[in-house]
Parts: C-alpha cells; structure tokens; sequence
C-alpha cells in the first residue's frame, strides 16, 4: 500500500514539474536543466541584436497578394503610390507589415512598394553642421567656462539609423552635449586654449565610438568659443599685464648693466691717454654747435681743477 501511494503522489506531481519546465522556458526566464546547476539565460524576444528579414508568416503572405491584386485592377492610378522616386543622396529603407524587407536600404532611383502595407522612410546621406550650444563647464583647476561646438556627421548605416534610434540626429545632439562636458572637466583651462585640436580630435573619437551603433558616422569635431566669466577675465588681464611689465623691467635692467659694462671700458681707454679726453671735448662742442641753440659750454681742463683744489 505505502508503494502505491508514493506512485500515486509522483503522478500526480508530474503534471506540475512539466509546468515548471515550460514556464521556466519562457524567453527572459533563467532556467535549469534537470540534474544540472548550471543556469541559462534566455534573451526575451525581440531583445537580439539580429534583424529578422521577411514575411510575418501566412497572413503577410495573404495581405501582400491582396495589395498586389489591387494594384493590378487599379492600374494605372495605382501606380501613384506604388512607385517611389529617392534622389542620388537618400536612401529608402521599407518596413513590410512593421518589418524589414531587405538587408539593405533602396535607393537611389526608382523602386515598386505595396500599397497599404509598406511603410517608405527616407534617409538622407549628407553630411550634416550640428551646433552645440554653449555647455557650462568646470575645469580640472576649478575654473567656470563656457565653451561651445560644431559637430559634422552623416548617416552611414541608415537601416541602423531607423531601427536602431528613434531620432539619430537628436541622439547625436544629446551625446554630443554630455560628451563636451566629460571631456573638457578632465582639462585644465591652460589645456583647452592651448590643445584645442588635440581635444578637438578626442571629442571626435568618442562621438565616433558612441554614434557607430546608431549608423551615424562622425566626421569632424570642432570646438568654437570658451567664454569665461567677466571677473576671470580681468584677474587674467592683470596677470598679463604685471608679466609685460615685469619683462620689461628686467629687459631695461640688463640694458643698464650693459651700458654701465661700456661706460667702465670707455672710461678705462681715456684713462690711459688723457689726449683723448680734450678729443672727446672738442666732439662734443662741435656737436653742441651744429645745433641753432643759445647754450653756451666752456671746457676746462680736469687737470687744471685738480691743481687749484689742491692749492
């Protein structure tokens, strides 16, 4: 009797252990082999990273026979929206029924869609200018800036572009905003006046690096403006200011120096030869008489002075 109910309760656990392992089974849910720790991780549906391309099924099939046949009993007024024109620089990318149809995107020229259940996006290839407007940034030395930039990009992947992004552009937009700001924060304000093209091309990698999935492709990074603030400006200036006289103070010392190194030679040569004194007196008064002046000046000699004073 005991073997008969223990039968009994497994059977009628059984029913509930199937239902465990098909719960368990549902996409997003960690399941468990029987006899096994190890987990596994089913990714919810739609989560993968794979593009599904096709039909939906039998009723896809069904609903685009149905397009087609109207079409055809309404040729040729049909083939106004049947036929679409994309231009050398845009790209179509069709979703059938809310799926894609292809793994690349139409275009350019002329190409047939199905009415009703074709859906046409256009993408356009060319590059586009993004401002960024001015971010308020503080500097790596406490510092408050204002700098803003220019963004130029282009759609590189423009299936990417519309599954992978709701707007690409205002993606682009929004990172390019937060990705100023990281950056420029890690910088000194010496840094960002004195490597703006450094900085200029690492804002451009990292725009590169986080845009790539969203089929963008960033060409060119430019930083504009850095606008500081009223107060740091003149603290500045004054520190310029105190350097250029500080130099200038310096250059004229070293200019005294070596005046007083020449007058000490000159002074050396005349001592030895006291001819050249009265020669150097003589130079002068005819310097002082070529000019229309009332200054009168009469040389005396030195010597003459030294025997009266030591009289």
């Amino acid at each position: 009797m005991a073997s008969e109910e223990i039968v009994e309760i497994g059977m009628a656990l059984e029913p509930k252990r199937s239902q465990q392992d098909s719960i368990g089974a549902l996409p997003g849910v960690m399941t468990r082999s029987r006899g096994h720790k190890d987990y596994q991780t089913i990714p919810p549906i739609g989560m993968t990273d794979d593009v599904d391309v096709g039909g939906g099924g039998g009723c896809s099939i069904v609903l685009a026979v149905i397009s087609f046949i109207i079409v055809i009993f309404t040729f040729p007024f049909s083939l106004i929206y049947s036929i679409k024109i994309v231009k050398e620089y845009e790209r179509a990318v069709i979703l059938r029924l809310g799926r894609l149809t292809g793994r690349r995107a139409k275009g350019p020229g002329l190409f047939f869609v199905l009415p009703c259940i074709d859906t046409v996006q256009v993408v356009d290839l060319r590059t586009v200018t993004l401002d960024v407007p001015p971010q308020e940034i503080l500097t790596k030395d406490s510092v408050t800036a204002k700098v803003d930039a220019v963004v130029y990009f282009r759609i590189a992947d423009p299936i990417a572009a519309i599954l992978k992004a709701e707007n690409a552009k205002d993606s682009t937009f929004r990172i390019s905003q937060s990705t100023l700001r990281d950056v420029l924060g890690t910088r000194t304000l010496a840094e960002i006046l004195a490597e703006r093209d450094v900085i200029s091309e690492q804002l451009g990698t990292l725009l590169d690096t986080a845009t790539d999935r969203w089929g963008v492709k960033v060409l060119r990074v430019e930083m504009k403006d850095v606008t500081l603030p009223t107060s740091m400006q003149r603290s500045m200036a004054a520190e310029a200011e105190a350097d250029r006289e500080a130099r200038a103070k310096v250059v004229s010392a070293e200019g005294e120096q070596r005046a007083a190194r020449k007058l000490r030679e000159a002074a050396d040569v005349l001592d030895e030869s006291p001819a050249a004194l009265q020669l150097r007196y003589l130079q002068t008064l005819n310097t002082i008489s070529a000019e229309n002046n009332h200054t009168y000046v009469f040389p005396l000699p030195i010597d003459l002075l030294t025997k009266m004073l030591s009289k």
